[in-house]
């Protein structure tokens, strides 16, 4: 049976078994096509899952292409192994690109996932890191922070936010230390573990041109841009619905225009994005809850519905 793999204007990749045109003209064809469609569902099964939770997450069109071509890209060479063809290995290290509250975590643990399912990581697990995890107070002691952290995220993906800030000191400054026992590690150990650098995209262009040969280390380069007003509202409704809460159209309207007047008047790197929506859904909760225990009052629309006196957002306004 001849197939043919396209792709939806979604970038979902679609799997056609002779052409899908054809006329079923007995139950034994229909049978066997069905057959075939389960087949091909199954095996790419992992696929389907990541696509699930990437669909879960607002915008992110980037990264959700790019997790998508790794994933064909594995696929394909495990199919090459099968057929006794030489199978290339690629550096899978990553940098993030992005302002605070764009994702960036939540895509790290989805990639452990992925490649765990792959079979291309042993573990899969996320080791969150900063700064102050790798760099020492003495010689010596920032190498062995740093390599201990390696070794605990071996078979896993270790992520560490902010990572300009090991170039912040200079020559003399510690971090330099971090930095070139990464590298080394990268080298030594590049299929044993993921690293992923994160930042602000600013930030990370200066910490890669003060060490030129970072760059091409990270072969794979995902942007994070921040949310329009459209995509935090899809976040805020996408919170409300998974805490079962709901706004009233007044509370709706009163938090969009209160994410248009911050991101016209917030710096970028200053506006935490989605976070920023969480914590004030949040604290909208919290204000509903003490309007209700003073009213004494809980039945279940009550207990649902977030109105837009709860939203009490001019106190978080972003200096």
């Amino acid at each position: 049976m001849e197939r043919a793999v396209t792709y939806k204007n979604n970038g979902q990749i679609n799997i056609i078994l002779n052409g899908q045109k054809q006329v079923l003209v007995d139950a034994d064809s229909e049978a066997e096509y069905l057959e075939s469609l389960q087949k091909n569902e199954a095996k790419h099964s992992i696929l389907r899952e990541i696509e699930r939770e990437m669909n879960s997450l607002v915008g992110m069109d980037e990264m959700k292409r790019n997790i998508k071509e790794i994933y064909a890209w594995i696929f394909v060479n495990q199919k090459r192994q099968e057929q006794g063809l030489k199978v290339g290995k690629q550096a899978l290290h990553m940098m993030f690109k992005g302002n605070p509250g764009t994702g960036k975590t939540t895509v790290a643990r989805l990639v452990g996932k992925l490649f765990f399912e792959m079979n291309v990581l042993s573990k899969g697990h996320l080791i969150e890191a900063e700064r102050g995890d790798l760099v020492g107070e003495y010689i010596g002691h920032t190498a062995q922070k740093t390599r201990d952290l390696i070794k605990k995220s071996l078979g896993g993906i270790l992520f560490i936010d902010e990572a300009y800030s090991l170039a912040r000191g200079g020559e003399k400054d510690f971090g330099k230390e971090a930095i070139d026992t990464l590298v080394k590690h990268m080298e030594d150990k590049q299929h044993e573990f993921i690293l992923i650098l994160a930042g602000y995209s600013k930030e990370m262009e200066h910490f890669l041109s003060l060490n030129p040969g970072l760059q091409s280390r990270f072969p794979i380069n995902i942007s994070f841009p921040d949310y329009t007003v459209d995509q935090l509202m899809d976040i805020a409704k996408r919170m409300m619905a998974d805490r079962e809460y709901v706004f009233t159209q007044e509370a709706e309207w009163k938090l969009r225009d209160y994410l248009m007047h911050i991101k016209s008047t917030t710096s970028p790197a200053k506006f935490s994005n989605g976070r920023f929506v969480r914590n004030t859904i949040e604290k909208a909760i919290r204000s509903q809850a003490m309007r209700l225990l003073l009213v004494d009052h809980y039945d279940k629309k009550d207990l649902l519905t977030i109105k837009s006196h709860d939203l009490q957002m001019k106190e978080d306004t972003p200096s």
